[in-house]
C-alpha cells in the first residue's frame, strides 16, 4: 500500500493507493498556514490516522510547492515559505520512523499521468500546470526527473518573448524578480493581465473564455494570443526534451480550444519535419497531485 500526501498552500490531501492503483482511502484538512512544527504534525497525524484505519504500514511519499536542496536538503522555491530552509524530508522521516520521498507537485503531477493516466505507457512525458502559476514536471521511464539542482521542467521561469511590438521592452515582472517569464504569460492571472494591458477591461480568465465562446471579439483575440504564446513555449520545451505527450493540468487546461489551436501552431517552432508529440488533457484532475506522490513508490 502507497501513501501519497499532497501539501498545498491552504489544504493537505493524503491518499492511500492499492497495487493496481485504486483509491484505498483519502481526505483533506486546512494546512497549518506559517507554522512548520504544526504543519510537520499535521502530515505525521494524517499517516498515522490512515495507517490506523487500512491496518498496514505504508510507503509515504509527499508533494511540495518547492523543491529540496541537492545541496543542503533544505527546502527552496517553496510558494509556502514557511518551508524554505527547513529539513522537511528528514523531519518527517524521524517522525514517520521510515524512508520518505519528496517531490515537486508538478512532478507529481507528471508522474500521476505518466503512471495510470492520459500519458499512460509513454517514455518521456512533459506535465504542464496551467493555474494560478504555471509549473512543470518531467518523468522519464516511469521515474520523475529532478537534475542536478533540482529544477528540472520549470518551464515557467524560462523568458518568453512579447508577442506584441507594443510589448518590447515591457515585459511584465515575475514575482521570481525576472521578466518576461512563461508563467507571467501563461498563468490564469497572467492571461487575464494580458487582456487588462490590452484593452483595459478587468476580466478573469474564466469569464474571458466565456466571453470569446459567445463572440466577443476583443476577448477572442487574447486568447488567440494565448495559443501563440502557448505554442512557442511548448515547441521550446520539444526541442529540448522530445517527449511523446505533453499533458495539461491547472485550470485553463479545461480550455478545449488549446488542444486543437496550440498544436496547430506549434509546428513552426520546433526543429522536425514533422511533430508527433501529442497534447492531452489530464484524466485525474486535482487528484493527480496526491496520486503522483503515492506514486513516488512504484509497485515492486
Amino acid at each position: 500500500m502507497r501513501i501519497g500526501i499532497d501539501l498545498g498552500g491552504s489544504k493537505t490531501e493524503i491518499i492511500a493507493l492499492g497495487e493496481r492503483g485504486e483509491t484505498m482511502l483519502r481526505r483533506r484538512v486546512a494546512t497549518p498556514r506559517g507554522d512548520y512544527e504544526a504543519t510537520l504534525d499535521t502530515i505525521a497525524e494524517l499517516v498515522e490516522s490512515a495507517e490506523d484505519e487500512l491496518a498496514c504500514s505504508c510507503s509515504v511519499g509527499i508533494g511540495i510547492p518547492g523543491a529540496e536542496s541537492q545541496a543542503t536538503g533544505l527546502i527552496k522555491n517553496a510558494n509556502s515559505t514557511w518551508l524554505i530552509g527547513q529539513p522537511l524530508r528528514a523531519d518527517l522521516e524521524d517522525m514517520l520512523d521510515r524512508e520518505v520521498r519528496l517531490a515537486n507537485d508538478a512532478n507529481c503531477f507528471a508522474l500521476s499521468e505518466a503512471s495510470d493516466g492520459a500519458a499512460a505507457g509513454a517514455h518521456i512525458v512533459f506535465g504542464v500546470i496551467l493555474g494560478t502559476g504555471v509549473g512543470g514536471g518531467i518523468v522519464v521511464n516511469g521515474q520523475p526527473l529532478q537534475g542536478a539542482n533540482a529544477i528540472a521542467g520549470e518551464w515557467g521561469h524560462c523568458y518568453l518573448p512579447p508577442a506584441l511590438e507594443s510589448e518590447v521592452g515591457k515585459d511584465p515582472e515575475c514575482y521570481c524578480g525576472r521578466r518576461g517569464c512563461v508563467e507571467t504569460y501563461l498563468s490564469g492571472p497572467g492571461l487575464a493581465n494580458d487582456h487588462l494591458r490590452v484593452t483595459g477591461q478587468t476580466l478573469d480568465a474564466q469569464r474571458i473564455a466565456e466571453l470569446a465562446a459567445a463572440g466577443d471579439a476583443t476577448c477572442e483575440a487574447t486568447l488567440q494570443r494565448y495559443e501563440a504564446r502557448l505554442a512557442f513555449a511548448l515547441g521550446q520545451v520539444i526541442n529540448v526534451l522530445d517527449p511523446e505527450v505533453i499533458v495539461l493540468g491547472g485550470g485553463l487546461s479545461n480550455l478545449q480550444r488549446l488542444y486543437a489551436n496550440v498544436v496547430g501552431q506549434w509546428d513552426a517552432h520546433v526543429f522536425s519535419d514533422v511533430v508527433r508529440t501529442r497534447l492531452v488533457r489530464n484524466i485525474h484532475g486535482d487528484s493527480s497531485g496526491v496520486r503522483g506522490a503515492a506514486w513516488l513508490w512504484p509497485v515492486r
